[in-house]
């Protein structure tokens, strides 16, 4: 390859859509448009669905017994301001560029085609490998509740083929098929193709559930809360980074980061806002200060309640907690909330990922079938259909629980990449209007990428090392596919 054609491929990696030609984009095509019928309370409600999960019930004790102790309360603050200042780059950048894709998008407006595939593809971390996760914990759940009831599904077909079950009869055996976690997969994917107002609509009944549940949870625990489960508030660190004191506080951080998930997905859904430069920062802010809240009272409770030491191995420490008050009917109703929970994560999720990817096959990054948008629903259906069986065979195939971690790093990388790119178009585009501005200068989005940073290096090396090995495969799929099939390369 000679010099001159060296330097221009190198260029054509950080080759850049304009602001004027995402705009375009949006409004190019109508048929290949997305239905605009969210306001400002479907996209709060849309946030609160993603964002309140796993996390808040099982992560809590977890993080508290391993890492924090009572002090995991500053943990879940720690969490809120770093998903505080990037919710505000968020809703500046959602603001500007009204269309589908997040971070993804607007990286490609900022940094360029490589960043922006980087992310992309990293997304696909938090949202499809994330909602299989979660997939999985439904499943767990469904078979508890319908325990309650007297009725029971075969244990073989409600686990992986790398997991034991123990049978009913006696013994034990390997599982086959997880097919509650394939169906509900299947039910929410099938529920977003056939159209995004009757998504959210569905979406809006589950938060109230849910928020219901923990305000149950809140308002009857705090009368069983002793004040000697508080001390010592931060146990001393034991010798290992990590473990209790100050860095156990960061590292709780970084494991309860992925409760905090999800929120960042209302800007996926800027194509489908009815007025997005005034919705999305009420959608995305709204919803981060609602769930902040709800998490850092709900952790003070059940740290009140039940001493951190006894969490340990305890894979549900908000029942245990619940066994101390004179109210079983409350065991059913925060199991019912958690199936709610886990519903409208899933149905976040898959809706979030399938906007990144129809973004990334508009720019030609991906195949078109991935923009391709129903006839009469305008949804993008097949991208639908493949994250369905995709996220669906790992679901019922693999017990994928444990990614819980290298979802966060994913996340947080594409926090840090979105306040970069505040910096970025202040310094570029300065005069462009912005109908919402990140106050405080150029401060909030350089914490912003101090605070993500900072509890990403919290997080353990096999964590990174996922990371890196899932961004290589991306690499290879890029220069493979995407780059020689980008618009821009097209058009140059």
């Amino acid at each position: 390859m000679s010099q001159s054609a060296s330097a221009a491929a190198t260029v054509s990696l950080w080759r850049r859509k304009s602001l004027d030609q995402l705009d375009g984009t949006a409004g190019s095509d109508s048929r290949q448009a997305l239905k605009r019928t969210l306001g400002p309370g479907a996209l709060v409600a849309l946030g609160i669905g993603v964002t309140i999960g796993a996390g808040l019930f099982s992560l809590t004790g977890i993080a508290a017994s391993q890492n924090a102790g009572p002090a995991v309360v500053l943990s879940y603050l720690i969490a809120a301001v770093g998903c505080a200042f990037a919710g505000l780059c968020y809703s500046e950048l959602a603001s500007m560029i009204p269309v589908a894709g997040s971070a993804y998008t607007y990286a490609y407006a900022t940094m360029g085609e490589f960043v922006a595939w980087i992310i992309g593809w990293d997304l696909v971390l938090e949202y499809a490998v994330a909602a299989a996760a979660v997939a999985v914990s439904w499943s767990s759940y469904l078979v508890k509740l319908l325990a309650v009831f007297g009725l029971s599904l075969p244990a073989r077909l409600c686990a992986s083929p790398f997991e034991t079950v123990h049978l009913s009869g006696g013994g034990s055996a390997v599982g086959l098929v997880n097919l509650p976690a394939a169906f509900i997969i299947v039910a929410t994917s099938l529920l977003l193709i056939r159209g995004i107002s009757e998504s959210a609509r569905v979406n809006n009944v589950i938060v109230v559930i849910k928020l219901a549940v923990i305000v149950a949870v809140i308002g009857v625990g705090i009368g069983y809360v002793k004040t000697a489960n508080y001390m010592p508030f931060i146990p001393p660190n034991d010798g290992t980074f990590g473990h209790f004191g100050v860095s156990g506080i960061m590292r709780a951080a970084g494991t309860i980061f992925f409760a905090y998930i999800g929120f960042d997905a209302v800007s996926t859904a800027a194509q489908e806002a009815k007025n997005p430069a005034r919705d999305m920062p009420i959608g995305i802010l709204g919803s981060l200060a609602v769930c902040s809240l709800a998490y850092v009272l709900f952790a003070g409770v059940l740290t009140g309640m039940l001493n951190y030491k006894l969490m340990l191995n305890d894979a549900s420490p908000v029942a245990s907690a619940i066994d101390l008050t004179p109210y079983p009917w409350l065991k059913v109703a925060v199991t019912v909330g958690i199936l709610c929970g886990f519903t409208s994560v899933v149905l976040v999720l898959l809706l979030g990922q399938s906007r990144v990817f129809y973004a990334m096959s508009k720019d030609g990054l991906l195949p078109g079938l991935f923009s391709a948008v129903h006839p009469r629903f305008q949804t993008p259906w097949r991208s639908n259909l493949v994250f369905m069986v995709l996220t669906g065979l790992l679901s019922a195939f693999l017990p994928i629980a444990q990614l819980g971690q290298m979802t966060s790093i994913g996340t947080l990388l594409a926090f840090i990449i979105v306040s970069a790119g505040v910096l970025i178009l202040r310094v570029r585009e300065p005069e462009r209007p912005r109908s919402f501005r990140v106050p405080f200068g150029p401060l909030v989005p350089i914490l912003g990428v101090v605070t993500c940073f900072a509890i990403m290096a919290s997080l353990d090396g096999l964590t990174w090392v996922r990371l890196v090995i899932w961004l290589l495969l991306g690499l290879g799929v890029y220069f493979g596919y995407g780059r020689w099939h980008s618009r821009l390369h097209q058009a140059a």
